[in-house]
């Protein structure tokens, strides 16, 4: 097959998923489009293909998110530069410098490369100062590596193995932290063979009968659930089962153990036109299916610090059957699949809405939202080694997370392990410094009192207390650490 002739097949596959854009931001489309043939060329991937086939993958990745044309136009032309003889220049001349900049922020982080933790630190601290100038670099950056990582079947398995660590390490954890949880869960099991294949080849192996089985016992509680909820005259949206992705599962089975400990392995997603609904669906499945103790989730009312909202209930049929349930608006389901990505979609032009993202999903500030990576960014400034950037940026970045309530409700986001005086230094360091007490969800707690996901926290303070070297050790921040050693040293 000629270049003209693929390229010809891949525009009248591409064509008509752009159909969401403006007259206008297709033409741009289309424009880049065969930009970045030209360029390209002859070019071929390890696999023998034509390279153009990877950039348009990638597109159509953020496609899948109704993302905006700089956006689109940036993922077709994100390699021209580093690749071939077309310049940054040339592209802002014929784009203009919206998508020359998310080329040139792309093309940067391109050359990250995992090359050990202190040789890889510089390469950090520039991803995240191109994430925070615009984080749309990031949903291309994205996009990319998912497609590469699709196709690792062409490389050594030495590249291979690190490709795939990197993205587990990296890309999966700021996948997470944006709340984009399509492309956490996708970049996690295309790495996950490469990174430990003996434990994917075993769990494979262990899990995939179980899951099988519970998912056609899904689909008869689905038929149920159907039923149920049309005799009860709620309308729903959508309702769906869906299997726990391999590497979660791997994640989950390393702290249960036994494949039967895992509660959502399976999970029916009911998907319903209001925030009223969710609650009324809540009643209704509680109603017929009894619930598991402790197992209700109210991430509407209470969301995760990434912006997520959803209902989680773990409910067991008379016959037996555990499963979760998960219960959201539209909106939500938009948010829980991509995070911030679907906030810019709605705000740059993508999704067509009269609503902006913020009405959308009020539990979504971008401003507070993409905060840990102005703190990353302000770190990286900072004189510090190069070991303890790498440890505060794995325990920000890629440490389990939590989120814990003021008493005026405010959501604060932790990393696990975090005591009230981690809380106390994240509310502001003058507070942190006089802490004397501190109460969780009503009861009196000690200073170093590991916090857990939902906790309300109160903190008590006294103008005479000052911080002791004992609250070194009682602190997993790095903040108050730092704040804690300053007054230390001045008194």
């Amino acid at each position: 097959m000629t270049l003209d002739e693929q390229a010809q097949i891949l525009w009248k596959d591409f064509q008509p998923q752009i159909a969401y854009l403006s007259p206008e931001s297709q033409e741009i489309v289309e424009l880049a489009f065969w930009q970045m043939v030209e360029a390209h060329g002859e070019q071929k991937r390890k696999s023998g293909e034509y390279y153009i086939i990877h950039p348009v993958a990638a597109a159509e990745e953020l496609i899948k998110m109704q993302m905006g044309v700089d956006v689109i136009a940036a993922a077709l032309l994100h390699d021209v530069p580093e690749d071939t003889e077309v310049g940054l220049d040339q592209i802002e001349k014929i784009f203009g410098p919206n998508i020359a900049f998310l080329v040139s922020g792309i093309t940067k982080l391109s050359k990250i490369r995992y090359t050990g933790e202190e040789l890889y630190v510089e390469n950090l601290r520039k991803m995240f100062v191109a994430m925070s100038k615009d984080i749309r670099v990031i949903f291309v950056k994205l996009a990319d590596r998912l497609h590469n990582l699709h196709t690792l079947n062409h490389v050594s398995p030495e590249k291979a193995r690190r490709i795939a660590l990197e993205s587990l390490e990296i890309y999966a954890p700021i996948a997470n932290r944006l709340g984009i949880s399509y492309f956490k869960g996708e970049i996690e099991d295309a790495a996950f063979p490469y990174v430990y294949p003996e434990e994917y080849k075993e769990l494979v192996a262990q899990s995939q009968d179980t899951v099988e089985e519970r998912l056609k016992e899904l689909e008869d509680v689905k038929t149920r659930v159907a039923a149920i909820l049309k005799d009860e005259n709620l309308q729903y949206i959508e309702l769906v089962g869906r299997a726990k992705k391999y590497y979660s599962l791997f994640l989950k089975l390393r702290e249960k153990k036994e494949i039967d400990n895992v509660f959502d392995l399976v999970a029916l997603r009911i998907v319903v036109p209001t925030i009223a609904d969710c609650y009324v669906a809540l009643g209704i499945i509680h109603k017929h299916f009894t619930p598991l103790p402790n197992r209700v989730k109210d991430y509407i009312a209470n969301p995760k610090p990434n912006g997520y909202q959803s209902i989680h209930t773990t409910v067991i049929d008379k016959s037996g059957i555990v499963f979760e349930v998960q219960i959201r608006t539209q909106e939500m389901h938009e948010f829980a699949e991509y995070g911030i990505a679907a906030h810019w979609a709605y705000s740059q032009g993508g999704k067509n809405s009269k609503q902006t993202a913020q009405e959308i999903n009020t539990a979504f500030v971008p401003g507070e939202q993409l905060k840990w990576i102005k703190e990353l960014v302000t770190l990286g400034s900072e004189e510090i080694s190069q070991e303890e950037y790498l440890k505060t940026v794995k325990l920000d970045l890629f440490a389990n997370r939590i989120f814990v309530l003021t008493p005026k409700g405010d959501v604060l986001d932790l990393p696990t392990g975090a005591t009230p005086l981690d809380f106390a230094y994240k509310i502001h360091k003058d507070i942190g410094n006089i802490t004397q007490m501190a109460k969780v969800n009503g009861a009196m707690v000690k200073l170093n009192h590991e916090l857990k996901n939902g906790d309300l926290v109160e903190i008590l303070t006294n103008k005479k207390q000052r911080p002791t070297r004992d609250w070194l050790d009682w602190v997993v921040t790095r903040s108050a650490r730092k704040y804690i050693s300053h007054m230390l040293k001045t008194g």
